[in-house]
């Protein structure tokens, strides 16, 4: 394997307008790769530190060069002259330099620039596809590989588009198709149905972070009813073919010991937000809930999970952090049934593989994401293939960001023809997306008049009603007239 002989770095913007970091690495048989790091918003206590500069008068704060003289000064020094195909010894190189738990000192997002640059130009030279080379460093070997089940985050809220409401993303989880292809051809119907919804309801048309419509309403079950609406208007089966996913990002509703749903002006207690969740699940086709309750709470995951899990996937993000100590924590608690995994939430490809690998052995989904502040990088659409996890987060299916995913994917299936399979979620099987114990109950039709073109003010309930009139999913009234006070 050609040997590195060139490392580069700059400082690029990602979706959100923020400066991140870009990394080309050069081999000595002239191939050049680049890795791009993505950004959180809403990011965990427990994630490794991505380095800003500090410096208030450039980019707020939020410049990365400091990150970029890392990559030049002190790490492509060690790196350079090392085989590309040797990943694992080039992260512990890069940890080993950085020498702290969390990357403080040298910074996640350096690391992991040049960790997925790398992984690149090692596919690259060997005239492979990237997803080839990443199933060798699983150590894994595919007779088919398994295309992921989308989860598409159509609805934004939290900290993704404030002011919509108080969970963060709202997802369809189309299932029951025969094909990658159709499945996210039904996840952008019902979402430019959404859209359409929205319209005839004088609502602004207003994206979040990730592509998904953000609009302004009185409560999160709200959100539900517009999804349910959405998937019907977009001439799919809720509880059928496509189903629902939930990522309240509950640590960030969590203050003063008690869970805080401004939207509905309700404060509740660990129990009562499983509660919440239990109610939930009966009411609504939901097959997964991600960062239901507080990164710390580990009895209340505990909980939640002994309540829910038989019926629905419950997934730790910033519980877990990609971190394999902190996921092996949740194994021994059963504190969850999956764990979201996120390559800069670690900083190295190596302990991403290490900590999918953990997950896949005890049992627990592994499901791929990505980033709210995100860049053309579609590296982790073939991560989610070489690992076979079956389930891939990466957004709505719109803004170039979120949809190079999409594309890779699909041009990764059409690569692989017959030996691509589209994961299933109600079987068991090597690759299989995770498996709902009992199958959600099929909601009642929701039947929603057509709205005028201004209807009339609302006051706001403790939950949304679908009586015929007022129309429960209009919007919230406008300057002119103020909403009441709850």
């Amino acid at each position: 394997m050609p040997k590195i002989s060139k490392i580069q770095a700059m400082e690029v913007l990602d979706s959100r307008g923020n400066p991140t970091v870009s990394c080309k690495v050069k081999l000595e048989d002239g191939v050049e790769a680049v890795g791009y790091v993505p950004s959180g918003a809403s990011t965990g206590k427990h994630e490794a530190l991505e380095l800003r500069d500090g410096d208030i008068h450039r980019y707020g704060g939020k410049g990365v060069k400091k990150a970029i003289d890392h990559i030049k000064n002190t790490i492509a020094p060690k790196v350079i002259g090392m085989e590309a195909n040797d990943q694992k010894v080039i992260d512990t190189t890069m940890i080993e330099l950085d020498g702290t738990e969390n990357k403080s000192k040298l910074g996640a997002n350096s690391i992991l620039g040049v960790s997925l640059a790398v992984a690149r130009a090692a596919a690259t030279s060997k005239k492979i596809e990237l997803y080839e080379h990443l199933t060798e460093l699983l150590g894994m070997n595919h007779q088919n590989y398994i295309i992921p089940i989308p989860l598409l985050n159509i609805l934004n809220g939290g900290k993704h588009a404030i002011g919509s409401t108080d969970f963060q993303e709202f997802m369809i989880v189309p299932i029951k198709f025969e094909s990658f292809s159709r499945a996210l051809q039904a996840g952008t119907e019902i979402y430019h149905a959404l859209g359409k919804i929205l319209e005839e309801r004088s609502y602004q048309p207003l994206l979040g972070d990730e592509g998904g419509y953000a609009p302004s309403l009185f409560s999160n079950e709200q959100a539900m009813e517009l999804l349910m609406l959405a998937i019907k208007e977009g001439g799919y089966n809720a509880g059928e073919d496509v189903f629902i996913a939930l990522d309240p990002a509950a640590s960030r509703l969590f203050s003063e010991d008690v869970y805080q749903l401004h939207r509905e002006n309700r404060s509740l207690s660990t129990d009562d937000m499983i509660n919440f969740y239990d109610t939930w699940c009966e009411k609504f086709p939901i097959v997964s809930i991600e960062d239901g309750l507080h990164e710390n709470d580990w009895d209340g995951w505990k909980d939640l999970t002994h309540r829910i899990g038989d019926k629905v996937e419950t997934i730790g993000d910033d519980l877990y952090a990609t971190n394999p100590v902190l996921l092996k924590k949740g194994i021994d608690n059963n504190s969850t049934t999956g764990i979201l995994i996120k390559p800069n939430q670690i900083g190295t490809l190596t302990e991403t593989l290490d900590t999918i690998i953990m997950a896949t052995e005890a049992g627990f989904k592994p499901v791929i994401s990505h980033r709210s502040g995100e860049t053309k990088d579609d590296f982790i659409a073939d991560l989610s293939i070489a690992c076979g996890c079956g389930v891939i987060k990466t957004g709505a299916p719109a803004r170039g960001e979120r949809t190079a995913k999409y594309n890779r994917l699909l041009e990764i299936e059409q690569l692989l023809g017959e030996k691509a399979k589209f994961a299933k979620w109600d079987s068991h099987g090597e690759g299989d997306a995770p498996i709902p114990k009992a199958q959600p109950p099929k909601p009642a039709t929701i039947d929603v008049p057509p709205a005028t073109p201004k209807p009339p003010p609302v006051t706001p309930a403790p939950a949304p009603t679908l009586t015929p009139t007022p129309d429960p999913l209009a919007p919230p009234p406008t300057p002119d007239q103020p909403q009441q006070e709850l």
